[in-house]
């Protein structure tokens, strides 16, 4: 199987780079990508958008034959739902590790902090205790090294939605930072934060205690796990 690896904001391809040998053991052909604008410190990242990501999702998925496997983490489970919504057809599963599906006309993120036209990576502080559960000193330092800043547009757009054939996709949730069981209460309670969740057919749900970035804190058990969604 072909299994596209979308990384969550501030982080790039190789942030996959622990978990990728394990995709490739259990025999997958294995895409991590660079979204636009993530190159490195130094790109470009005005004018970019939240359509923009989604569309270069769309392009590497096109340029592939079969059925293919779309896992995002964080901020890049959304635009494996908007990949989802513009190939249905195309997609096998969509594994969302600490993630979820927004709902057409959510934005990912409009609260995080935008200096000079983008998004750098907040100060820890900013972020709430469970992100940065296992996430050590030098975790911390490494990944602060590596974090190139967000596309503001990519955090602030509202997604946009049109197939609804994208409900029938298979999903599996990793769930880390929270239990399933937090999302499964949430949906029968009617949260906003799951209400499109609550519309997709056929959801598995398996638990990765640890914080916000398990390709960093678990990558092996991470690996696993998406391997055993995979089948």
């Amino acid at each position: 199987m072909d299994v596209i690896l979308i990384p969550g904001f501030w982080l790039d391809a190789s942030s996959w780079q622990e978990v990728t040998p394990l995709l490739e053991e259990a025999g997958h052909r294995v895409h991590p990508l660079t979204l636009p604008g993530l190159e490195s410190v130094d790109a470009d990242r005005s004018g970019i958008d939240l359509r923009d990501h989604i569309d270069a999702v769309v392009g590497v998925v096109d340029g592939l034959e079969g059925q293919v496997v779309l896992v995002g983490h964080s901020g890049g489970g959304a635009i494996a739902h908007g990949v989802a919504d513009a190939r249905p057809d195309r997609i096998a599963r969509v594994v969302y590790v600490d993630a979820g599906p927004q709902a057409d006309g959510d934005p990912i993120n409009d609260e995080l902090p935008v200096v000079d036209g983008e998004i750098p990576l907040p100060d820890w502080s900013d972020f709430e205790d469970a992100d940065l559960v296992d996430l050590d000193d030098a975790l911390r330092a490494a990944f602060r090294a590596r974090a190139i800043p967000e596309p503001t547009g990519v955090a602030y757009d509202g997604i946009e939605l049109r197939d609804e054939r994208r409900y029938d996709v298979p999903v599996t949730i990793i769930a880390c930072e929270f239990p399933s069981s937090a999302l499964t209460e949430w949906i029968a309670a009617g949260s906003p934060f799951t209400r499109e969740l609550a519309k997709v057919k056929h959801v598995d749900y398996v638990d990765l205690p640890t914080g916000h970035w398990p390709q960093f804190t678990k990558p092996v058990q991470l690996g696993q796990v998406i391997a055993a969604a995979i089948g």
